[in-house]
This record gives C-alpha cells, structure tokens and sequence, in this order.
C-alpha cells in the first residue's frame, strides 16, 4: 500500500506539480488513498444498500435526520461567513486571485476550505439516510456523481490550490447549503411541512451559482493571474456538466409535474405526483411500490 501511494504521489506531482506545502501533515490530505477509499466504499453501498434493505423496513431516521441537517446549516454557515471575512481581510481579487498574495487571509481560507473539503465527506449520510428510508427515488445519477466528485475534486485543490481563486465557488456552495439543509430540516418535522414552499428556488439558485462560477472563473481566464490555468478550465467544464445535470432534474421535477398535474385537473381528478426521475434504474426496478410515509 505504502508503495502504491508512493507512486500515486509521484504520479500527480508529475502531472499537477509540486504540491502546496501549507497543508502538509493535515488530516486526510498527505494520502490519497483515504479519499479514494471512502469514494468506493460510498459507491458500494450505494449499490448495495437496496438490496440490503429490500426486505426490511424503512427508517424513520426522523430525530437524527433534525439533527444531521442542523450540524450541516451551521457548518455551512460558519465556512460562509469566514470565506467571505477572510476574502475582505485579504483583499481577494474578484476577476482572478493567485494562491500566495493575501497574506495571512490565505491561511485562513486554506483552514476554512479544508472543512468544506471534509463536509463532502460527512454530507455522503445526505445518500444513506435515503436508502435507510427508502427513498430511492433521490438516489439520482445527478445525486450520487455530485457527491463522488466532490470530495475526490476538493481533495486535489487542497493539496494544489487551496486558497486564492478557489473561494469562490466553495463560498457561494456555502450559502446554498445553509438554505438547503435548513429546508431538509425542517421537512424532517411533519407539521412544518405545509410551509415549505421554496425547495424549486433552491434547485434555481443552485443553477445561478454554476453560472455565476463559470463567469468568475472565466475572469481568471481572460485576466490571469497567479493561479494555474488548468485548474480554471477544469471548472469550468465540470460546472458545465453541473449545469446540464440540474437542468435535466429542474425539467423532471418540477416542469413535468406542473404539465401532470394541469392534465390531472382536466380529466377532474388531483392525484399525488411523484416528480423524482433519472433514477437509477437499477433500483427503481428493485422496489415494490408501497404506500407513501407519513413521516
């Protein structure tokens, strides 16, 4: 094992160069073995889990699911509100940062990243709390390559990039964060269910911040600075397939179920809708129906 890390350790130097030395030592960046790892490990129960719980039943999972979203609201909050602190106190450029020009603010950002780097980890639950409820249906292609790319991308911009350019993207995801788990929390409670009325905009404001990433990010393009090229194009392309992947769900869900739903009321009848698609279809196929939970 100590040999294969040592190869992939040389590997990536040869292909991204010399690491950034400030996050030597810290935990779960020295090896990408842990990371890779907790990846397969995250696939494999994605893959597994239906078919353990295909014959059992659902969780509720509703007291710690309350918790579990609000330990995620407040991390999401505190990494926002210190990117955008350290982003003033050192002075970041908007149209392009380099990884060594703001000084102490740069340590700063590098400290706050590297939690936002271990939330992709933690928000792997986001998966297993659907498959303990059964809830298969938000076991999406979108769901599961989001979560899978995350922590494996943030892991090299720690070692490579962890500070100047890089904020950006991670301090607008920060803010979405904070209003989308404090939605799943409070969906966790049953009767504040009846008002909850802005998950679609959540979904509008995730597209806004793809958009908004691959405008920012392109500044850096046009007016480069200190910060590697590469690793702006690389953004921007897989900002690109964020964005193609959310348009797809955002039509699934919400354009489809008003057209159904328009249908519905003409025929004279109101039915519930489920408008969850590009499932995996694997597991679509490995669960009976049954009647909806009323938790």
């Amino acid at each position: 094992m100590e040999h294969f890390d040592a190869s992939l350790s040389t590997y990536f130097q040869a292909l991204l160069g010399p690491r950034d030395p400030r996050v030597k030592g810290w935990f779960l960046l020295d090896s990408y073995i842990p990371t890779l790892l907790c990846s397969i490990l995250y696939l494999l129960i994605v893959w597994l889990g239906p078919k353990y719980m295909k014959n059992r039943p659902p969780f509720s999972c509703r007291g710690i699911l309350v918790l579990y979203n609000l330990g995620l609201t407040l991390l999401s909050l505190y990494m926002f509100c210190e990117l955008v602190t350290g982003v003033w106190e050192g002075q970041y450029n908007f149209f392009c940062q380099g990884t060594r020009s703001g000084g102490e603010a740069d340590m700063k950002i590098i400290r706050v990243l590297w939690w936002y780097y271990f939330s992709k980890l933690i928000e792997f639950m986001d998966t297993f709390f659907f498959i303990l409820r059964k809830n298969y249906h938000q076991v999406t292609v979108l769901h599961v390559y989001h979560h899978a790319s995350m922590l494996n991308i943030w892991w090299f911009v720690m070692n490579w990039v962890p500070c100047g350019h890089s904020y950006f993207g991670a301090t607008l995801n920060s803010f979405i964060h904070v209003l989308m788990y404090s939605y799943y929390g409070l969906s966790s409670v049953p009767s504040m269910r009846p008002y909850l009325w802005w998950k679609k905009y959540i979904t509008q404001g995730q597209l806004v911040q793809f958009v908004l990433t691959i405008l920012q990010t392109s500044c850096g393009v046009i007016w480069p600075c200190a910060f590697p090229l590469g690793w702006l194009y690389f953004q921007i392309g897989y900002m690109i397939s964020l964005i193609a992947l959310f348009t797809n769900f955002y039509i699934q869900t919400y354009n489809k179920k008003g057209a159904s739903r328009r249908r519905e009321h003409q025929n004279g009848s109101v039915t519930a809708v489920n408008g969850h698609t590009s499932s995996f279809s694997s597991l679509e196929h490995s669960v009976k129906p049954r009647k909806q939970r009323k938790d």
